[in-house]
């Protein structure tokens, strides 16, 4: 087990942990949801680092960390959500977003045994996704308003990077040989 792959199955422990702390109604429930929601981004941060460094990218790997990332942004998004910090519609958009990235990572793990790698656009989604959920659960004074404008930014974006993986996915699939299975 590589310390990348330790690092995401980590990520994936923190997933319950934060829905405990967010709506544990301890004082400051909300911030230390997003130390939670912070720890589990840099984790993510730094098992790509490691795993691109040392060498230690492996199939399991390029998995579990997508898997740990949506579980946690959707926990996230759904929690604050309940909150009533942002609008249902969110988590309609997110969910379908991420279950179409989903299937197509399924299609080409069971066609070529391997998945898409991360690209620049996924990583600025990600980092805005991020960024605004932590806003979200720091600043309680947001509008409703500006929460709707601040989501939608950052969902609209994810959907351009899906768009920029789903060519990218069609040019692949048009180059590679299905694997053979036995």
């Amino acid at each position: 087990m590589t310390i990348p792959n330790i690092l995401s199955i980590f990520r994936l422990v923190l997933v319950p942990v934060f829905c405990l702390v967010f709506f544990s109604g301890a004082e400051n429930a909300r911030a230390w949801g997003a130390v939670i929601f912070a720890v589990a981004c840099a984790t993510d941060v730094l098992d790509g680092y490691i795993a691109r460094k040392f060498g230690q990218i492996t199939k399991l790997g390029r998995i579990l960390d997508p898997l740990a990332d949506k579980l946690m942004g959707f926990t996230v998004i759904v929690s604050l959500a309940v909150a009533a910090i942002v609008s249902w519609w969110a988590i309609a958009v997110f969910a379908a977003k991420e279950a179409l990235m989903g299937l197509g990572a399924f299609v080409m793990l069971r066609g070529e045994g391997d998945v898409l790698s991360s690209n620049i656009l996924g990583k600025l989604s990600a980092s805005l996704f991020f960024l605004v959920c932590m806003a979200l659960m720091l600043v309680p004074q947001i509008t409703m308003l500006l929460s709707t404008i601040l989501i939608a930014a950052a969902l609209g974006l994810s959907i351009l990077a899906m768009v920029v993986y789903f060519i990218q996915f069609i040019h692949r699939r048009k180059r590679v040989k299905p694997v053979r299975r036995t």
